[in-house]
């Protein structure tokens, strides 16, 4: 899978998870004293103080978080039978058992299952397939579950009155009735007080100690120095966040089904088709290719108009927007015949299709060159898109063919059109299902470098 979407990952989850960490660990260090460890019964089990409902109240707030897309599997499942970089669109779902314990809390229990899709040089032996966990997304989701138990006020609580409320009811008994025989004693006069009195009133009524004092004032000191270290550390993590936001060497997909393509060329072999907003490594682009980093060692290329590009660089490189002609001013059509297909090709031999011979208007045009015969046999492609699908009984598919010195072949089955007429395929796409001969005839790109 690529970088970028590592990428993405690490930073969602870490704009995810630094406020909670920060106030759970800024909770337990008020309530240093209350901290309680929690024991862990296996290692997709854990057991909770709280009761059995709280937890399920909790889990269904983190419901989101049991299901969804992988971005990468190597990190998340056990190596199988095959390497880990053979399998796409991987995804997984968590399942929670929760059960009461016998000191009133809970026992929570999370086991995962990952498929993915994987891709084998057979296409009868591909498919999906069901992976085993590492322990990460359990782990994951406990941790999760943790820290959402832990930042709710009450939330190991297991029946036993609270403070305010034993206090409540000792303010609200009546007061005991008075001996007839207890002597009354007259309120004294108000007057003056001396400042050493006030303060041994005030002492007394909160029943505190000098050395109480003073140890509650250290402690609320090294209090704010942990809460100021805290924070300090949450604003250096929040500026790493910062600086990771907007990779500047990344590209997307737009579409799903682009091809990624081993050489710069429209008959260069496939190395598989990306889904949409797939995101690549960017390592160098001309004219009409991108050149990405796939994982590790393994490279590939991109059709340049397939890909959103980094900020500041067009998807369309300018020169081939500014000043060039139309393509319908650049080649007529000069002959249309129904036969058998010219040329080499298994999905078309022997077989009958629609046969279109093209010729430059001007032949010493400069910009009818490589792209401009692509544009134009596209225009073709959609004009007799409606001739060919009606004749799909006789016509197999469809060929053009540029009568010049630098002409060539280009073919397509009715199949291939079908898809592109349907949006199931971009351009890239369906130029990697096509036929060209020669093929250097129709390459737009040379070697990379070109800016």
């Amino acid at each position: 899978m690529t970088r970028r979407s590592l990428h993405k990952f690490r930073r969602s989850i870490c704009a995810k998870w630094i406020p909670p960490l920060l106030a759970v660990v800024l909770v337990a260090a008020a309530h240093k004293g209350d901290a309680q460890t929690i024991p862990q019964a296996g290692p997709f089990e854990r057991n909770y103080p709280q009761s059995k409902s709280v937890v399920e109240k909790a889990l269904k707030e983190l419901q989101p978080a049991m299901s969804g897309r992988l971005p990468v599997l190597d990190g998340f499942a056990s190596p199988g039978d095959h390497p880990l970089n053979r399998y796409q669109r991987a995804y997984f779902q968590s399942a929670v058992q929760v059960s009461s314990t016998a000191s009133g809390g809970s026992a929570v229990r999370v086991s995962t299952k990952v498929t993915a899709w994987y891709a084998d040089s057979t296409p009868a032996r591909s498919g999906y397939q069901l992976l085993t966990s590492n322990g990460r997304l359990e782990s994951d989701l406990l941790d999760q579950l943790t820290e959402l138990l832990a930042t709710r006020p009450g939330g190991t609580s297991s029946g036993g009155k609270s403070a305010e409320g034993s206090s409540a009811a000792s303010s609200s008994a009546p007061p005991a009735a008075k001996s007839s025989d207890e002597p009354t004693i007259p309120a004294p006069a108000p007057g003056p007080r001396s400042a050493d009195a006030t303060r041994t009133f005030t002492s007394s009524e909160q029943g505190l100690s000098s050395q109480q004092l003073a140890d509650t004032k250290n402690s609320q000191k090294s209090f704010d120095q942990t809460a100021t270290s805290l924070q300090a550390e949450a604003a250096s993590l929040e500026e790493v966040l910062k600086n990771q936001a907007h990779p500047k060497n990344l590209v997307a997909i737009k579409k799903s089904g682009t091809p990624v393509v081993a050489s710069p060329s429209l008959s260069g072999k496939t190395l598989f088709l990306a889904d949409a907003h797939d995101e690549f490594e960017m390592l160098d682009f001309n004219a009409d290719w991108v050149h990405v980093r796939i994982s590790g060692l393994s490279r590939g290329w991109i059709w340049r108009t397939s890909l959103e590009m980094p900020e500041g660089i067009s998807d369309v490189p300018l020169e081939n927007t500014k000043g060039s002609p139309v393509v319908a001013d650049l080649f007529q059509v000069t002959r249309e015949e129904t036969a058998p297909f010219p040329g080499d090709w298994g999905p078309l031999q022997g077989k009958n299709v629609k046969i279109i011979s093209v010729q430059k208007i001007t032949e010493g045009e400069d910009n009818s060159g490589a792209q401009a015969k692509l544009e134009f046999a596209k225009s073709l492609l959609d004009k007799n898109y409606s001739d060919l699908a009606a004749k799909s009984q006789e016509l197999s598919g469809i060929v053009m063919i540029f009568d010049s010195v630098d002409g060539g072949m280009i073919a397509a089955t009715l199949p291939t059109v079908r898809q592109w007429k349907a949006g199931a395929l971009n351009d890239a796409a369906l130029w990697h299902q096509c036929y060209f001969d020669p093929p250097e005839t129709f390459t737009v790109a040379g070697p990379t470098g070109g800016h």
